[in-house]
């Protein structure tokens, strides 16, 4: 099943330029990784050492789009077109893994 178009997933109340004809239900995407020990350990030292790690923020955007591509399938299954009110949240579920959730408002627009 196809996914949604990114352009219609947003965190306002509403899409511009679209009516909303139906409310879905709630959509989600959970996406769960761990790191490696030696992983861990050299981004933490690139992290104290610069101040900023590449490898730990390039994984976070990937978790990000990761979970929002999960949302949108579940949105389609359910058969909405769009996706409102999106939201993000983050955890550290044990030492090294991450979870991170995509949430949002699935919807038919028109």
């Amino acid at each position: 099943m196809a996914t949604i178009d990114t352009a219609l997933v947003t965190t306002a109340v509403e899409l511009a330029g679209h009516r909303v004809v139906r409310n879905v239900g709630v959509a989600r995407g959970l996406v769960v990784r761990s790191r490696s020990i030696v992983g861990n350990f050299g981004a933490m030292l690139r992290l104290f050492s610069a101040g900023t790690s590449l490898s730990i923020l390039n994984s976070a955007n990937a978790l990000a789009r990761s979970a929002i591509q999960l949302m949108t399938v579940h949105s389609s299954k359910m058969g909405a077109n769009a996706i409102i009110c999106v939201r993000y949240d983050a955890n550290e579920v044990a030492a090294g893994i991450t979870e991170v959730l995509a949430y949002g408002t699935a919807v038919a627009v028109e």
